[in-house]
């Protein structure tokens, strides 16, 4: 029959529509990473007004993936759209993210005990690689190597969870602690806070590697009790242009 094909219907240029929805979900999904990277990176600064067309000069991508991806970060509440005014990255708010952080806390020991249950030896594996190169480079490590090895983490923990429902929760929850963390590194922690952090993570994927559940959540909890302590630093003694960009205009008053 004209305008099909074994593999379904085809578009008015003759491509599959299957084709063409999987490489539409696909740059979406690119779109949200990009932003989601330079929101973590503060490159785009915790409060800043900015429109679709800067988010598409930042990407290199096109308006419709870049817009579907500011609708899912606005849903996680990383991107706020101001009517009128365009698009604001999300500032900082302590106190909300401090009490995320306990909603963190419990879905995280959910998590770990489901990875430390039913991962398997490739998994297992994976985490003791990790442990390694992380032990080796701890005392050299930057804080942007580091956060591509803690979303690979967070990925692979997941992954051993079984459960893909936890990556759309967690996710944007890991996106504003990973922003937190970067902040205080740089404004206030340095190098032995970047450490600290690191051999957190080193516990937990051992425990993980052992399938003891009492030991990773332990270890959970050690890394989520070390973030809530950030929080005490960043309220007493960061600027709070830092937290919010759009405060740099009053202050400079």
């Amino acid at each position: 029959m004209a305008g099909e094909d074994k593999n379904g219907t085809k578009d008015e240029d003759g491509n599959p529509q299957e084709k063409k929805r999987r490489n539409s979900v696909n740059l979406t999904e690119l779109a949200y990473e990009r932003i989601e990277h330079l929101i973590i990176t503060c490159e785009l600064k915790p409060g800043r007004f900015l429109s679709i067309q800067d988010l598409q000069r930042e990407t290199g991508l096109s308006r419709t993936p870049v817009h579907q991806a500011v609708s899912r970060l606005a849903a996680d509440t990383l991107v706020i759209i101001q009517p009128r005014h365009g698009l604001q990255i999300a500032p900082i708010d302590l106190a909300r993210e401090r009490m995320l952080l306990r909603l963190r806390r419990d879905l995280e020991r959910f998590v770990v005990s489901l990875a430390a249950e039913h991962s398997t030896s490739t998994h297992r594996s994976q985490m003791l690689h990790i442990t390694r190169i992380l032990k080796d480079q701890r005392d050299t490590m930057a804080i942007g190597d580091f956060n591509i090895f803690d979303r690979r983490i967070d990925r692979l923990i997941l992954l051993a969870a079984g459960e893909p429902f936890l990556e759309h929760t967690l996710r944007p929850l890991h996106t504003l602690f990973r922003r937190i963390g970067l902040i205080h590194h740089r404004n206030i922690g340095g190098a032995e806070s970047l450490a600290g952090s690191i051999q957190s993570h080193i516990g937990i994927l051992e425990a993980i590697a052992k399938r003891n559940v009492a030991l990773a959540v332990e270890a959970s909890d050690q890394l989520i009790d070390y973030v809530d302590r950030m929080f005490d630093a960043l309220e007493r003694d960061i600027d709070p242009s830092i937290l919010d960009s759009s405060l740099e205009s009053l202050i400079s008053l």
